[in-house]
């Protein structure tokens, strides 16, 4: 059974693979996630021997591609490849645990700036440089030869993609700023995108875009003329008027999902049969709105071998409730693995890790996953350890 950590590179960097490992066992952990491709962040750590504050490089990746396989798009390689690649140090001194390389895909500040063609770009043609859009033949390109790239170097066990879709609007950039009270609404029409890409695709599909972005616009527009606040509660019937009484809307918006769905079909065709291919269809709660991303629950468990699902909720019986729901909408089929974090700000401060590990098992989880070594206290850790008994007959926890 996949018992995943997540985990990154500057955390086995400074305090050394082996001494993380050993506490990885001492849990029950089985696999290593670790992060091949990775943005920016600003991150709190706890229990760091060096930088408790870390700024990681953007858009990088931890792992020595072979650039001649690259198209218009190449991977950036990360400094710390100076002096390890911990793929290959993992695969050759610790036999013991699986290995899964955690790839974000188009979520990449760098490679959006030097590439702003390949952009998501709004309904005014605003770039939004963090999010690469998957309509673009090239990205598609890149996102599958990455994955192929190093699952056939490193003999991985399983690639799991984050970001394989569209963004919200708001994803915590950099002094993300507005004096305007936005709402639900507003921000899913700002987070639509109207690229070349997308225009051309949504076209051919027959959906006149053309009309929409039109619309999309006015929307925005008119909004802005008032900016009032207006309840999330209000702006969602708002949202969901404009669905079903235009059926444009939900055209454009299942296009986008198979535009999504082929993106992962393509990584998995690219990638080794051996190689377990998973999506995290989205960080947004509940996961019935990954929608808004592209991703498609049910058309995602046909194309990829697992979904990957963030259970990050505050309590045991939120878990439970999403992952019910995530079941109903995947199919009764479907591989299903969660992702659990022991610690602040969910599951009642970690306190119901154990609950929720249980109502996981209930709804047939597959694997179960814990985010992240490096940001959680290592405290949590027996949290971690307690919640894996419950996938142990000899140890479950009565």
């Amino acid at each position: 059974m996949y018992k995943g950590m997540y985990t990154y590179a500057w955390d086995l960097n400074e305090e050394g693979v082996e001494n993380v490992l050993e506490r990885y066992r001492a849990c029950g952990i089985n696999t290593i996630t670790l992060a091949a491709s990775y943005h920016a962040g600003k991150f709190l750590r706890p229990h760091a021997r060096k930088r408790r504050v870390y700024f990681p490089e953007d858009g990088t990746v931890y792992f020595l591609p072979r650039q001649e396989r690259y198209g218009a798009i190449h991977p950036i390689m990360n400094s710390v490849l100076a002096e390890h690649d911990f793929f290959e140090e993992l695969r050759v001194s610790a036999p013991d645990f699986k290995r899964v390389a955690w790839t974000v895909c188009l979520h990449n500040m760098e490679l959006g700036l030097r590439h702003p063609e390949y952009a998501v770009r709004n309904a005014y043609g605003d770039p939004y440089h963090y999010n690469l859009c998957p309509a673009f033949e090239d990205v598609q390109e890149y996102v599958a030869t990455l994955c192929a790239d190093m699952a056939e170097l490193y003999e991985l066990d399983g690639i799991a993609l984050e970001t394989p879709g569209f963004l919200p609007y708001e994803h915590g950039f950099h002094h993300e700023f507005s004096l305007l009270p936005l709402n639900r609404w507003v921000k899913w029409l700002l987070g639509l995108c109207f690229s070349d890409a997308c225009v051309s695709g949504a076209g051919k599909a027959g959906i006149d875009v053309a009309r929409l972005r039109r619309q999309c616009m006015d929307s925005i527009d008119h909004f802005f003329e008032g900016a009032k606040a207006v309840p999330d509660e209000t702006a969602y019937e708002w949202l969901i008027a404009d669905l079903v009484t235009d059926p444009e809307w939900a055209a454009f918006l299942n296009w986008r999902c198979n535009v999504v769905s082929d993106l992962v079909a393509r990584v998995r065709e690219a990638v080794p049969a051996q190689t377990e291919l998973a999506v995290i269809p989205t960080v947004q709660r509940p996961t019935a709105a990954s929608w808004f991303e592209g991703s498609d629950l049910k058309r995602l468990a046909e194309v990829a071998d697992v979904l990957e699902i963030p259970a990050y909720e505050p309590s045991a019986e939120a878990v439970a409730v999403d992952a019910g729901d995530v079941r109903r909408r995947a199919g009764p089929d479907a591989k299903l693995n969660f992702i659990l974090r022991p610690t602040y700000p969910d599951l009642a401060n970690g306190a119901e890790t154990v609950a929720a590990a249980k109502a996981l098992k209930e709804a047939g989880a597959a694997g179960i996953a814990f985010y992240n070594y490096g940001h959680m206290a290592l405290g949590a850790l027996d949290h971690v350890r307690e919640a894996l008994k419950v996938f142990d007959p000899q140890g479950e926890t009565p």
